[in-house]
């Protein structure tokens, strides 16, 4: 959506940050041999006392309040009581809602408890990169020019970009124009980013994989060629400087 009165702005931060404070809530509830039905649940009653609902579960009728990927899992995972978490596990949970008429998204990746598998690197990586891929977005700037940036950064720290997830136009609904916002240039790209459009940019950071695919459950995603992967996501408002990011109070940056 492009956001054309203070109203709009007002709704978008308050979906926004119902969505942020989940995430950092479910993020610091985690830990060791919980399972992630439980998590789930628990971010559940966190975006209920919003007034929030589920916007994976609203839009496509998902298994689930909240995705949470664990391990070689990238995304999509479907919270379980057979999955249960581990002490240096490599967790991502993506938090979106509506509320209000207003849609909001945000991810995060992290590891829980101490780094025995090393996979801080590539959180780091993921965390980095996404906020200089959101620094230099503004009015003007070639949507591909961003995804050339996330592309090199990846490649300069030793990792790949998976080509077929994407960020993505939000607002009125979970996606929305500009669709695939990719990782990587695609020099017939032409778009650009427009002054008050809100979009959610995401990383998607690998260790082998440059695709993701889709395991027999129909919704939790792999890759191609295995590894892990690490995403960050805020949802932001496009201005003629720095955007203004919504979801800012899920600390991903801090």
């Amino acid at each position: 959506m492009s956001i054309t009165k203070e109203s709009e702005l007002l709704g978008m931060q308050k979906a926004s940050d119902a969505v942020a404070y989940t995430l950092k809530e479910m993020i610091d509830y985690a830990q060791p041999g919980m399972s992630t039905k439980e998590l789930d649940q628990y971010g559940a009653k966190i975006l209920s006392d919003f007034g929030a609902k589920s916007a994976p579960h609203l839009t496509y009728g998902f298994p689930g309040w909240n995705c949470i990927s664990v391990g070689n899992e990238f995304c999509h995972g479907i919270p379980s009581v057979k999955r249960i978490l581990k002490e240096g596990d490599l967790i991502n949970i993506d938090v979106s809602a509506e509320l209000d008429g207003f849609w909001a998204d945000n991810g995060a990746s992290f590891v829980l408890g101490k780094d025995i598998h090393q996979h801080q690197k590539i959180v780091n990586a993921s965390r980095e990169i996404l906020e200089k891929a959101i620094n230099n977005i503004k009015d003007g700037v070639k949507i591909s020019d961003i995804g050339y940036i996330m592309e090199t950064e990846a490649k300069r720290r030793g990792f790949k970009i998976i080509k077929n997830l994407s960020g993505h136009g939000i607002g009125r609904s979970l996606h929305e124009q500009p669709d695939e916002i990719l990782n990587y240039r695609n020099r017939f790209d032409q778009r650009r980013f427009k002054k008050n459009a809100v979009v959610a940019i995401e990383t998607f950071i690998s260790t082998n994989s440059t695709y993701a695919i889709e395991l027999n459950d129909g919704w939790t995603m792999v890759g191609n060629n295995g590894g892990f992967m690490a995403q960050h996501e805020h949802t932001i408002v496009v201005t003629d400087g720095k955007p203004i990011i919504l979801t800012e109070k899920n600390g991903i940056f801090n």
